[in-house]
């Protein structure tokens, strides 16, 4: 599978405005989006540095993914996200190889296709494909 970049990076944080102040005072940033996605459970800042996003993310409800990663690791480093040219494509690449996915077709948000694959075959890390 050829990956295209990265495509975003994602920070697991209690307190998105908290943590996006310190981001934007530390490194003269600034938030080009927030949004809450209501399905994942999130309230995000996204900033971009060159043509990666960078996200701070933070739970919506107790029983969402980020707030079940920040209970049992705290905050911390959460996704990275693999643009690639065809998530499907990548999807039954992945599988074929034997590596876990948590998805095995792919979620939909805003343009694009996204999928996630299990942190078990990747070093304890969230992995997501994005076309």
């Amino acid at each position: 599978m050829k990956l295209e970049k990265i495509d975003h990076i994602c920070i697991a944080v209690k307190d998105v405005k908290k943590a996006e102040e310190a981001y934007a005072r530390a490194f003269d940033l600034e938030a080009i989006d927030h949004y809450v996605e209501e399905n994942e459970k999130i309230k995000v800042a996204r900033f971009m540095i060159g043509d990666v996003a960078f996200e701070v993310m933070e739970a919506t409800s107790p029983d969402s993914e980020v707030a079940k990663f920040i209970e049992k690791n705290g905050e911390g480093v959460f996704l990275i996200s693999f643009k690639v040219p065809d998530v499907v494509a990548g999807l039954a690449e992945l599988e074929q190889k034997g590596f876990p996915l948590i998805d095995h077709k792919p979620r939909r948000w805003r343009n694009s296709n996204f999928a996630f694959m299990h942190p078990k075959g990747f070093a304890g890390t969230l992995i997501e494909l994005i076309d």
